[in-house]
């Protein structure tokens, strides 16, 4: 167990500092590097922090998502993985923002990165709702069903929205199959 724990952290500490090679080094007027996405992201209004302006962004990325508007979706998704990092940066090791960077990575396709941002989340907080629920799902769309099984009984007696949607995702996917 301590050796899968060193393994997940030592992945996000090298994802935290390289993020897909999509980082630079920019120097403050302190003479201070910080580490910072090369894509150019909008910077979060004043009043919103970058964890919020990210879950705005997700928020309104699921809706395009049920819509069947998948490119916007993905954009969006991107979009908020910018501000995602920030917030990493700022807070590392926050469930809420871990499971957020894992459902965007997911969306975008980054599987690898998504995994790993999702099980350092349940590694900080087991019984996370929202990262089970998401989990759960990957394991679904990436054919480990008897793992997505796992997470719905972490969630079979929580009473919350989560366990709902990972149970309809698992029953619509496995009719969907046969």
């Amino acid at each position: 167990m301590i050796q899968k724990i060193s393994k997940i952290t030592f992945l996000v500490f090298v994802l935290s500092i390289f993020q897909n090679s999509l980082l630079a080094v920019e120097t403050g007027n302190d003479g201070v590097g910080s580490i910072i996405p090369k894509t150019s992201i909008a910077k979060p209004p004043l009043k919103l922090s970058a964890y919020k302006s990210a879950e705005k962004k997700i928020k309104k990325a699921k809706k395009y998502d049920k819509k069947g508007k998948d490119d916007k979706a993905i954009q969006l998704y991107q979009e908020a993985l910018g501000y995602l990092y920030e917030a990493n940066r700022l807070k590392p090791f926050d469930p809420d923002i871990l499971s957020y960077l894992g459902l965007a990575n997911d969306k975008i396709g980054n599987l690898d990165d998504a995994e790993i941002y999702y099980l350092l989340g349940l590694e900080i907080d087991p019984k996370h709702n929202a990262i089970n629920e998401y989990l759960g799902k990957f394991y679904i769309t990436t054919d480990r069903r008897s793992l997505a099984e796992e997470r719905l009984e972490i969630l079979k007696n929580c009473n919350c929205n989560e366990y709902n949607e990972l149970k309809n995702f698992i029953v619509n996917k496995k009719v969907s199959l046969n």
